[in-house]
């Protein structure tokens, strides 16, 4: 899927790749790595925020009530009191994503990151409030949220879901 949605981009000056450390990440880079013939940076300021619910299944509402062990993470959804707060990821992106663009020397830059962070990055550039309703993101899986720095600031110029095409058009063939 990752090489799919690279060749979404050839033909672009891509200079420069960045990726969070996790995993994943990694493995999607790689290759947007070998399709642009640039080296995987890893930024540790792309991963994933802590999250108290990782590895579980939840979701906020009267279910809460039933899960003691969880009320004292719940107190602030606005915040959020089970993980690293809202604005500290968006602002920890934004740091990451200014270095980046500082550093591309004329050329597009690639960033692979998680979705909880894109979606702070995203809803940030925005100005929309960054407390959300996850289910309701949009971002998914290989997607492409793609910025441009106009003045002082980064603003959202476009955003492709390849993987959601592919799939369309798997389904379309029936080779799913």
């Amino acid at each position: 899927m990752a090489d799919a949605v690279a060749a979404e981009l050839e033909g672009h000056p891509v200079s420069a790749l960045y990726a969070s450390p996790l995993l994943r990440a990694q493995e999607s880079a790689k290759p947007w790595a070998e399709r642009f013939d640039v080296d995987i940076v890893t930024d540790d300021r792309l991963i994933e925020p802590f999250n108290r619910f990782e590895g579980e299944k939840f979701e906020f509402g009267p279910a809460v009530l039933t899960k003691p062990r969880v009320w004292p993470w719940v107190i602030n959804p606005w915040k959020p009191s089970w993980g690293e707060p809202y604005v500290s990821v968006a602002a920890r992106m934004l740091a990451a994503i200014d270095d980046a663009w500082a550093a591309a020397d004329g050329g597009e830059v690639v960033m692979v990151s998680h979705q909880m962070p894109i979606v702070m990055v995203q809803r940030s550039v925005a100005g929309q409030k960054l407390f959300h309703d996850p289910r309701k993101r949009r971002c998914h899986l290989s997607s492409i949220t793609t910025l441009q720095k106009q003045g002082d600031r980064f603003v959202e110029v476009g955003y492709q879901d390849p993987s959601a095409e592919l799939l369309a058009k798997s389904i379309d063939t029936g080779a799913v």
